[in-house]
């Protein structure tokens, strides 16, 4: 039982991993005021562009920081639309999320004349456990610079009162465009950690929703690093018990499909947000 609950506790860990980076992203950026629905596509380049540096040069810390550099290329053209063109922050999100599934097909196209996977990564050069103790330790120091460091009171008050900022004399453009390269990089990082850690190669659409199930941790976090945390965790408890259950025979009503049971993250999403995240409070100033 106890190795049973170890193995559970590992593996939730392990699947929470993309999330915590892309829901740290998301934090950074909404806190800032800007609404960022473009973290799955922030994610899929990431995953993309670590997969073909880690195949191509067998190093996972390059191909780590090739990820995160990549989802803060797609953060960059994202901010450009939302912040000095003013364009509607939830139809950019969604015009970069449909750019991004169709950007790394094409990459691949050229690179590999494929559209699918990119060729497998050797086990000794993908990540063992290291993206982990990053997602891990990653909230606990956004929570102490948000609260302790003059960087986390701008980014808290550009999203909370971004004309009492600029009374005070700092530029709240500077603070968001930073907040929102900052999304990118880590979102960037999340999709790393889909392809060189979770699997062993990109996959078309392997993000699979994990960028918006990242939004619903980190509305179910209350926008704050520590809660967001947990939720993520909760979410990759949910993903780990779905790939125990496949398979799985019901009295009086047999073998349930493997369908239903891929659908459990989303289903516990759905519910969570529906039913449990109570009062939670959006910065002021999002999306305006």
């Amino acid at each position: 039982m106890d190795s049973y609950l170890l193995d559970i506790c590992g593996a939730s860990a392990r699947l929470a991993t993309p999330l915590i980076f892309a829901a740290m992203g998301g934090l950074i950026c909404e806190r800032s005021g800007v609404i960022n629905i473009a973290l799955e596509g922030m994610m899929l380049v990431g995953a993309f562009a670590a997969a073909v540096v880690t195949y191509d040069l067998s190093s996972p810390w390059l191909g780590l920081v090739a990820g995160g550099a990549t989802g803060l290329l797609l953060a960059a053209f994202y901010g450009w639309i939302v912040l000095p063109l003013r364009a509607n922050q939830i139809v950019a999100g969604t015009g970069i999320n449909m750019l991004a599934y169709g950007l790394p097909p094409f990459c691949a196209k050229v690179l590999y004349d494929v559209t699918g996977s990119t060729p497998a990564i050797d086990l000794v050069h993908r990540f063992a456990y290291a993206p982990i103790v990053i997602a891990l330790v990653l909230p606990v120091v956004l929570a102490a610079g948000l609260r302790f460091t003059r960087g986390g009171l701008w980014l808290q008050f550009a999203g909370e009162h971004p004309a009492a900022l600029a009374a005070a004399g700092i530029n709240v453009a500077r603070v968001r465009w930073a907040a929102v390269l900052a999304s990118g990089f880590f979102a960037g990082l999340g999709g790393a950690s889909l392809s060189i850690f979770l699997s062993s190669s990109y996959s078309r659409n392997m993000t699979s929703g994990r960028g918006f199930i990242a939004l619903a941790a980190l509305i179910l976090g209350k926008w704050k690093p520590v809660p967001t945390l947990v939720a993520c965790l909760f979410f990759g408890l949910a993903d780990a018990m779905q790939m125990r259950l496949q398979g799985i025979e019901l009295q009086y009503l047999g073998k349930v499909p493997v369908q239903f049971i891929q659908i459990l993250p989303y289903v516990v999403t759905i519910v969570v947000l529906a039913g449990f995240v109570g009062q939670a409070r959006a910065p002021k100033a999002l999306g305006k």
